[in-house]
């Protein structure tokens, strides 16, 4: 059953102690099928952009932040709402509501947007005329977006945001729209986006009637526009220019209400190669094809990593854990890695990466991505994914991109009770609905991606350093990798060999 996020009221939460398995009787998963989208004719969006029958003042605009509790995150969060403050000093009689996403609600689904609508519509519908969304790393010219919003009139129901689309049917969205993926427009949540109260006030009624239906939230920015589309009449994304990501110094920023910052994250001098422990998912059948693959691309940048499969191959060399292997979820391999990080590992790394044999990733990236996390936290990062979010469900890190662990976090969950339901249950799930239960924050990185590049948006990308793909289906994987993920020219490390005696 689907319900609207419990906000954050000071009410006690309502969730079950330990925060687990309310959702779901223990470790038991319930897959629903994938949603398909109605067949529609292709509609003219609502009203032109005419001005606004009614001047918009600043403090009609509510600015939702989209933000995370990791405390790199937060801070970053912060710092733009500290920004947006100082410009709306400047520039407003009445400074805007500036709202950070993550403590909107008690709940850990807030980060998918649709369970909290009804909560803006309560709290801000009278007095307010635009919600606008944008993310951490996004840079808000005040002046430039006011005058951008006073051109829709806000009285209509409107849906605003710098317009995506797919070239080619993708799984990452069930394959939606599959004879002419290009038809449907979704917004880049990295240029900002906005919803008119009417809009808000509509999806409100919607949603309590009728919540989505899928329990899994995979790429939220298409699923948002997907559900305003197929229950608002067909209302389409209308596309801003002036929504940008451009980068915030180009020339071509002067144009912009929102720009981008188009670098990787680094926070100090990258994390040493050495405190980074890899370890390689993969099994017999996959030897040949797959781990050459991987020794070919991005194993060179790596100083401790292990391929961990069901038959110990001294030629790799792989370890064989005593974990049977299975056709999917791999949990028990995947519990047993990090069980055997934290006992038997002599080196302590403050980092662990899990990752299949088929994910490609960069670890000179990651290195400096990784310098803006504490080690000592219990971390848990990468691609986040969502299950049964709007029944009190839970956040997890999408195995394929690569899971992240902090030396912390591994601790956290070894030294709990939280372990798999059978060796092919789905590791990622388990272990996100065990940080569910720990309080541990399941950390989101865009950078990160459980798919290919055909996959993704090309404008999405295209403002993106990206720290890893996925999967070697109809692709050449090394072409791939040379032409996404290895533009990073390191030194290579020289490689650790461990004795009997350090295991």
């Amino acid at each position: 059953m689907w319900e609207p996020l419990r906000v954050r009221t000071g009410m006690s939460s309502g969730t079950m102690p330990g925060g687990m398995c309310l959702l779901l009787l223990p470790y038991v998963f319930g897959i629903a099928s994938a949603h398909s989208p109605k067949e529609s004719a292709h509609p003219q969006n609502p009203a032109s952009k005419s001005l606004a029958p009614v001047p918009l003042e600043l403090g009609e605009i509510v600015f939702v932040i989209q933000s995370q509790s990791n405390s790199f995150h937060k801070k970053r969060a912060k710092d733009l709402e500290e920004n947006i403050s100082k410009q709306a000093a400047e520039i407003g009689k009445k400074l805007p509501k500036v709202l950070l996403l993550h403590e909107v609600a008690e709940n850990d689904g807030s980060w998918t947007v649709l369970p909290v609508i009804p909560y803006f519509a309560d709290n801000y519908g009278r007095n307010s005329s635009w919600i606008f969304f944008c993310e951490e790393d996004t840079s808000v010219n005040l002046r430039k977006l006011l005058e951008t919003l006073q051109r829709y009139d806000k009285s209509k129901k409107y849906f605003l945001g710098k317009a995506l689309y797919d070239e080619e049917s993708t799984i990452i969205h069930h394959y939606a729209f599959a004879e002419d993926p290009t038809f449907f427009k979704y917004p880049d949540f990295a240029a900002g986006w906005a919803l008119s109260m009417p809009l808000v006030r509509r999806l409100t009624e919607i949603l309590i009637k009728d919540p989505p239906s899928s329990d899994f939230t995979i790429d939220l920015k298409h699923e948002i526009a997907l559900y305003i589309w197929q229950k608002v009449d067909a209302l389409e994304l209308t596309s801003v220019p002036e929504f940008c990501t451009e980068d915030p110094k180009s020339p071509k920023s002067s144009e912009c209400a929102t720009t981008f910052t188009n670098t990787l994250p680094v926070c100090g001098k990258p994390v040493k190669s050495e405190e980074i422990f890899v370890a390689v998912k993969t099994c017999k059948k996959f030897h040949k094809d797959r781990i050459p693959i991987v020794k070919q691309t991005w194993e060179k940048n790596v100083v401790h990593l292990e391929y961990y499969s069901d038959y110990a191959d001294p030629t790799i060399p792989t370890i064989d854990l005593g974990v049977p292997n299975v056709e999917r979820g791999h949990c028990g391999k995947t519990f047993a890695i990090l069980e055997r990080f934290i006992k038997s590992n002599p080196l302590h790394p403050r980092w662990l990466v899990v990752v299949d044999d088929d994910t490609l990733i960069s670890l000179p990236r990651l290195q400096k991505l990784l310098s803006c996390y504490d080690s000592n936290e219990p971390v848990f990062l990468g691609e986040r994914y969502g299950y049964g979010l709007g029944a009190r469900g839970y956040s997890y890190i999408t195995g394929g991109g690569g899971m992240v662990f902090s030396r912390a976090a591994v601790k956290e969950f070894i030294g709990s009770n939280c372990r798999c339901y059978s060796n092919d249950a789905p590791d990622d799930m388990v272990l996100g609905m065990c940080a569910s239960g720990l309080g541990i924050s399941v950390t989101h990185s865009p950078l990160f991606h459980q798919a290919r590049p055909a996959d993704y948006s090309k404008d999405y990308l295209s403002h993106q350093v990206p720290v890893s793909f996925h999967k070697h289906w109809n692709i050449d994987p090394i072409k791939v990798y040379n032409s996404w993920l290895a533009q990073d020219k390191s030194q290579k490390p020289q490689k650790r060999k461990y004795t009997k005696e350090d295991l």
